[in-house]
C-alpha cells in the first residue's frame, strides 16, 4: 500500500471513529477550536490538516495533475467516490435479503462504502480548510451544489439500505423558568370574595 492510500485509510478511519464516538452519545468530544486553543492544535484541527494534505496529494496524483484553482465540484465528487474503496460500512443493495435491516443476522456480499456521516464531516473540514488556505467562499468546490446533492443522495440511499434514520436531532430546549403563581404548596389562593 503506497503512502497516499495508507494516509487515506488513516484519514477515513479517524473520521469514522470520531463519528462513531459522537453518535454513541460521547459528550466528551472536543468542540471546534477557539482562538484560545490556537497554540495547541485540537483533534479537529489535526484531522482537518490531514484531510487537506490528503486532498492535495489526490490532486497531485490525478491524471492529468490538477491545481487547486482548477478544482471543481466534479473533482470533489470523483474524490469522494475514490474514497469509497476504503469504506467499512456495509451498504445493502435492493436485491439483498437484508436491505433495510440495521442488524442483519448473517453476512452478505454487499459492498463496503464510506459512511454518509464520515463523508459529510470530511466535506465540512475540507470546506473550512479551503477558505483557511486562501480560497474564496464563492469558488469553494466543497460547497458546490453538486457536492451537497451527492451527500444528500448518499444519506438517503444508506438510510434505506441500512434501515437507519438520519433525521436531524432536535435540540432540547431548557425547561421554562418556574413562575410564581401562589404559595410553594402548589395550591392557588382562592380569588377574593369567593368565600
Amino acid at each position: 500500500m503506497d503512502s497516499f492510500t495508507h494516509e487515506m485509510v488513516e484519514s477515513s478511519n479517524a473520521a469514522a471513529s470520531m463519528m462513531a464516538s459522537q453518535s454513541a452519545g460521547n459528550s466528551s468530544a472536543s468542540p471546534p477550536p477557539t482562538s484560545s486553543s490556537a497554540s495547541s492544535s485540537s483533534r479537529y484541527e489535526n484531522q482537518k490538516r490531514r484531510d487537506w494534505n490528503t486532498f492535495g496529494q489526490y490532486l497531485r496524483n490525478h491524471r492529468p495533475p490538477l491545481c487547486l484553482s482548477r478544482c471543481s465540484g466534479a473533482h470533489v465528487l470523483e474524490f469522494l467516490r475514490y474514497l469509497d474503496q476504503f469504506g467499512k460500512t456495509k451498504v445493502h443493495t435492493p436485491m439483498c435479503p437484508f436491505y433495510g435491516h440495521p442488524n442483519p443476522p448473517a453476512p452478505c456480499p454487499c459492498p463496503l462504502r464510506q459512511a454518509w456521516g464520515s463523508l459529510d464531516a470530511l466535506i465540512g473540514r475540507l470546506r473550512a480548510a479551503y477558505e483557511e488556505n486562501g480560497g474564496k467562499p464563492e469558488t469553494n468546490p466543497f460547497g458546490a451544489r453538486a457536492v451537497r446533492l451527492y451527500l444528500r443522495e448518499v444519506r438517503d440511499l444508506q438510510s434505506k439500505a441500512r434501515g437507519i434514520s438520519y433525521e436531524k436531532k432536535k435540540r432540547k430546549r431548557p425547561p421554562p423558568p418556574p413562575t410564581q403563581q401562589g404559595p410553594a404548596t402548589g395550591v392557588l389562593p382562592a380569588p377574593p370574595g369567593s368565600g
